[in-house]
């Protein structure tokens, strides 16, 4: 007996009666409920992979945490440096000098920051050797005044390797004549490339001892910066290094802080598209409602035989309900399929797209990034399909609860 309301249920959807009208609006609802579960996964995955990607250039080109002195240098930082690397979580601890300065190529001029570096250190705190595009960071040799600039900005210096750029310092050197800019010509010696915008167009390498030579810091650097092998735990990680190492004292910084604008900006915006596009799974699911409100408004004899052939109110719900959720359930599972698919192969098809069109989507100065990467994170694939699915079942009480309390009298009175 319990059989029936399934067999019931599925032949209704299958119906033919009317030209099929109400197996081709069962139709309709199944596919509105699959672009709409479809179209939040992928822009849910685009917003994953957009943190994801961020989060990886951003760690590829800066400190996982740095600590500073108070003054804003540190004077024993070789002993220092080697106190921090034994301590537990930390990679590599590795010294930097770092300042704001303005370079300078003939006519053209572009403010940028001048990070000195040790360039064999340097490989063991973060992947910007990896990114070298042109030259190598062991093209700095202290003395030499290389420098490695970023791509755009040595396109807006207009300046290829081989070439030499002004570096102006901030700091000017007094002479009975007033105060005279301090600057020293630099050699290109590479390009990299981390994929960031604004690491690319405002950061500058160069070997420390000539950047400490440069912004007259001696035999100081402006601090330590720590490659930890988890970043996720930067800030309690840095401050533990910080008290261990005790003395005169530090100003600590990690990359969640230096950048928690991006990362709080993409999960605010993830969650109010979450509930954005939520709507028109809502307006998919709820378009169960019509479906099924036509179903029982043309069933309305044979629920009136089923009745008096002894079924109950509640085989009558069953029937209906099945319906919905055979509905939901199929929408669901299909959009869920084709939003994973469509994430998987979202940058081939923008990609062709932007050729088709002759444009690009972004633009590296506003996003940062010029690909749009996507991933689908497996709890998001669930919540949007445990939440579309209990939209549809919701949908479904009206509808089965009114052809239950269908009357077998009032049905068959006008037969």
């Amino acid at each position: 007996m319990a059989a029936y309301e399934w067999l019931i249920g599925t032949r209704y959807l299958r119906s033919a009666h009317r030209r099929g009208f109400v197996s081709f609006v069962a139709l309709m609802s199944v596919c509105g409920l699959t672009l709409g579960v479809a179209t939040l996964i992928v822009v849910l995955s685009v917003m994953n992979g957009f943190e994801r990607e961020l989060r990886n250039r951003i760690l590829a080109v800066t400190s996982h945490a740095t600590l500073t002195g108070l003054s804003g240098t540190l004077a024993d930082w070789a002993t220092l440096a080697q106190r921090a690397r034994r301590q537990s979580g930390v990679a590599a601890a590795v010294p930097y000098v770092e300042s704001q300065a303005m370079l300078a190529n003939g006519a053209a001029m572009a403010g940028a920051t001048v990070r000195g570096v040790l360039p064999d250190e340097e490989r063991t705190a973060t992947g910007l050797a990896q990114r070298v595009t042109e030259g190598s960071l062991t093209d700095l040799k202290a003395g030499d005044y290389g420098i490695i600039l970023g791509t755009a900005l040595a396109r807006e210096l207009d300046v290829a390797v081989g070439g030499t750029v002004v570096v102006i310092a901030p700091e000017g050197t007094a002479t009975p004549t007033g105060v005279v800019a301090r600057m020293r010509r630099f050699h290109v010696v590479g390009v990299f490339s981390s994929g960031m915008y604004e690491f690319d167009r405002g950061l500058a390498l160069t070997h420390m001892a000539d950047a400490a030579r440069l912004f007259r810091l001696g035999d100081q650097v402006t601090g330590l910066r720590l490659a930890l092998t988890d970043p996720l735990r930067a800030p309690t990680v840095a401050t533990r290094v910080a008290r261990a190492l005790g003395g005169q004292g530090f100003y600590v910084s990690d990359w969640t802080q230096n950048h928690a604008n991006f990362f709080r900006s993409i999960e605010t915006t993830k969650s109010m598209m979450f509930v954005i596009l939520l709507m028109l799974v809502a307006v998919a699911a709820f378009n169960i409602v019509a479906t099924l409100v036509m179903i029982v408004k043309e069933k309305q004899t044979d629920i009136a035989i089923l009745r008096t052939l002894g079924a109950a109110p509640r085989n009558v719900l069953a029937t209906f309900a099945v319906q919905g959720v055979l509905i939901g359930l199929a929408g669901t599972l299909l959009g869920a399929a084709l939003g994973t698919v469509v994430s998987y192969n979202l940058e081939t098809l923008v990609g062709g797209l932007e050729r088709l069109l002759g444009t690009q989507f972004l633009d590296a100065r506003v996003y940062y990034m010029s690909e749009l990467p996507a991933y689908v994170e497996r709890l998001d694939v669930l919540r949007v399909c445990g939440v579309a699915f209990v939209l549809c079942a919701l949908a479904t009480i009206y509808p089965a609860w009114r052809a239950a309390r269908t009357a077998p009298a009032e049905a068959l009175r006008h037969e």
